[in-house]
Formats: structure tokens, C-alpha cells, sequence
């Protein structure tokens, strides 16, 4: 089942490269690197907002994923990242 995203965890926009432009990583972002649109918070800066790479607007909440915590997504998103690759 689907729900919101955990707020504060960020863990999408760190652990998984993302090869689309974003603003400020024109060249889109490697996988374990901080997207500089992500604050301080560990909130989009560009949520809502239309430069918002299609695959970030895409990637929605799974407990499978994300888990209890924002370590256990940190973690199972790093995994699966160098394991598709």
C-alpha cells in the first residue's frame, strides 16, 4: 500500500544516481552524493515545482523501500542501486 512520504528522510535524494538534469546537477546526480536541491530539512527545494526531474515526481513511498526508518531506506536504496547496476 501507498503513502506519503516520509518527511525528513531523503533518502531517494541521496542513495540512488539520477542521470536527468536537476537544477544546480545539470549533469543529474551519482548514487551516495546529496542532491543540492535537498535542504537542510531533507525536504525538495523543488517539490511542486515543474523543474523537478519526471523521475523524482515519480518515485513514491513503499514500505518494501523505505521501510521503519530513514537508515533502513538508506540502506535498502543503496543496495538496490548497486545491485541494477
Amino acid at each position: 500500500m501507498s503513502e506519503g512520504c516520509r518527511a525528513g528522510c531523503g533518502a531517494c535524494c541521496i542513495a540512488p544516481s539520477i542521470s536527468s538534469a536537476i537544477p544546480g546537477m545539470p549533469e543529474g546526480k551519482p548514487a551516495g552524493i546529496r542532491c543540492v536541491q535537498l535542504d537542510e530539512n531533507n525536504l525538495c527545494r523543488l517539490f511542486g515545482d515543474p523543474s523537478r526531474p519526471r523521475v523524482c515526481e515519480r518515485f513514491n513511498f513503499d514500505a518494501r523501500v523505505c521501510g521503519e526508518h530513514r537508515e533502513e531506506a538508506l540502506a535498502t536504496l543503496t543496495w538496490l542501486e548497486q545491485d541494477t547496476c
